[in-house]
């Protein structure tokens, strides 16, 4: 068994495919019409990706996910170059934080698009 997607909900997820096909040369692989009339763009590899939601209406922020039932807290990319990853990052507008190196590998975090949080993780 694999894990193939997770789908997040996203003000825009158009913006938010294009910052994560950039960072992580990721692709669209799939975009449309989806549920309760909202629309969904699916970026990542061929064999797993994120789904990014928008709902027809507004959204708003909630607390803090760490303290929520059913919280999305973070989402684990890894890498092969973290350094290359970072600059991206930095380029992306994004601040990498809490850099740690950890058996077995590197690891950093940013607050992406919409809040979410992506932890960048390299086992090289």
């Amino acid at each position: 068994m694999k894990l193939e997607h997770v789908n997040l909900t996203v003000r825009d997820p158009k913006a938010t495919a294009a910052i994560l096909c950039d960072v992580f040369d990721w692709t669209v692989r799939w975009e449309g019409e989806s549920i309760h009339g909202g629309y969904s763009v699916h970026v990542g590899e061929a064999e797993s990706y994120l789904a990014l939601y928008a709902p027809p209406v507004d959204i708003q922020n909630a607390e803090s996910s760490y303290y929520r039932a059913g919280g999305l807290n973070h989402v684990g990319i890894v890498v092969r170059d973290l350094d290359l990853i970072e600059a991206r990052v930095k380029a992306a507008g994004f601040v990498p934080t809490s850099h740690a190196d950890y058996e077995p590998g590197k690891r950093f975090y940013f607050e992406g698009p919409d809040e979410i949080e992506y932890e960048v993780v390299s086992y090289a």
